[in-house]
């Protein structure tokens, strides 16, 4: 198959998408295309940020690949942080202080639900494709795990004890949002190879 540029350099993303997607597949960093600037998210949706983000690698680097978006949805803050995930308590993008203001805002809340959306689009021989991968579960009151990355030590997928954090990559990988998202994409890229 050939090679595909997956639009971020967040070393545990490629990590992750590298365990996801297994040997079959080779992808490239941003840095490995040597593009060093910020995509832009403009977006006010993960869709239009993860197409925005890869059309600017298509339109500058001219090479088919694929980006993601991710966002936590918090029932109880309507949808926050949503969008701005990453950025939540400020630009510095810092998973503590990202958690700290999470549990500060819902301590008031009952209700704890929560779900995480990955989009990834994926630009390819001209077209454009999106897929969406999503987990329902709530937000523990507490830090829990050591593992993962972003929100994990407070993200409790449906039907679990444990918080993302204190599974194996494995054992998340199996049921969480980006996992769901890529196995479609996984099954795309597998028929378009079946039919090329």
């Amino acid at each position: 198959m050939e090679t595909i540029v997956f639009a971020t350099n967040n070393p545990n993303k490629i990590r992750e998408v590298q365990q996801l997607l297994g040997s079959n597949y080779q992808f490239l960093s941003l840095e490995e295309v040597g593009c060093q600037e910020e995509l832009p998210e403009t977006s006010p949706t993960l869709e239009g940020n993860a197409l925005e983000k890869a059309r600017y690698l298509l339109q500058n680097y001219h090479q088919d690949c694929f980006s993601e978006d991710t966002g936590l949805e918090v029932e109880a803050l309507d949808g926050a942080p949503g969008v701005i995930t990453a950025r939540y308590a400020g630009a510095e993008r810092d998973p503590d202080l990202n958690m700290q203001k999470l549990l500060r805002e819902l301590a008031p809340f009952p209700n704890r639900k929560a779900r995480f959306r990955t989009v990834i689009a994926l630009l390819l021989k001209g077209e454009e494709y999106l897929f969406e991968g999503i987990v329902e579960g709530e937000i523990s009151t507490e830090l829990q795990g050591e593992d993962g990355f972003g929100y994990d030590p407070v993200f409790m997928p449906e039907g679990q004890s444990r918080t993302f954090a204190q599974m194996s990559k494995a054992e998340k990988n199996a049921i969480s949002h980006r996992g769901r998202a890529i196995a479609k994409l996984q099954a795309f890229l597998e028929k378009q190879a079946d039919h090329g």
